[in-house]
């Protein structure tokens, strides 16, 4: 009965894997494009015209592996009036008091909130990215929205940037999550604790 279960398949922490590999190579190489201050970061990729062939398909690999992540969990993330209870309590989640929370799934509130924000930024990256590709597409767009989407575009590369940061220290300020998605294993005790609801729904079968 105190048996691990497991969290995440192979296949789905190796998608993960290649998401976070890939943001961290779009978000060095745009941010070199971004501001002459960090064109240094160029040196990464071979230079500046490397960096600027590089970078929309760096961006377009992140938003296609990301895909699968979106087909694959997007029902566990639909949000439900557990959800906004469990955002009323904030108090009791930054102070760690999750025995006053509601029930939580396989996703808290929190967790679920972040995948459709970066769902949307991911859509406004590859939409405003695919407007300004120069090689490609921008001849086919006007001067001013081609300008709108650089504005958007960095707006959305901002709110990812945050929000994966934001990501990163959850996995690391709740213990054993980050083990999670290097081995796929969870203890149950874990289970209990974090997302009883989701322990509840692995003992009746109902995953994944």
């Amino acid at each position: 009965m105190n048996k691990d279960i497991q969290r995440y398949t192979a296949n789905e922490r190796t998608n993960h894997w290649l998401v976070a590999i890939c943001f961290m190579l779009a978000g060095l190489s745009g941010l070199a494009l971004f501001h002459p201050a960090l064109f240094w970061l160029s040196h990464l990729f071979g230079g500046g015209p490397w960096t600027r062939i590089l970078h929309p398909f760096l961006g377009l690999a992140m938003f296609l592996f990301f895909l699968f992540l979106v087909v694959r969990f997007a029902h566990h993330n639909l949000i439900d009036r557990r959800d906004m209870q469990w955002l009323k309590q904030w108090r009791d989640v930054v102070n760690n008091r999750e025995d006053n929370l509601p029930e939580v799934g396989r996703y808290n509130a929190g967790q679920k909130l972040l995948f459709w924000t970066l769902i949307l930024c991911l859509l406004t990256l590859l939409i405003t990215g695919l407007i300004m590709w120069r090689q490609y597409f921008s001849h086919w767009f006007g001067i001013e929205l081609i300008r709108l989407a650089s504005l958007l575009h960095a707006f959305a590369a901002f709110v990812l940037i945050c929000s994966i940061l934001v990501h990163i220290y959850a996995g690391f300020w709740v213990k054993g999550s980050m083990a999670a998605m290097l081995t796929g294993w969870v203890s149950r005790a874990w289970a209990r604790k974090h997302h009883n609801g989701w322990l509840k729904d692995v003992g009746k079968g109902r995953e994944p």
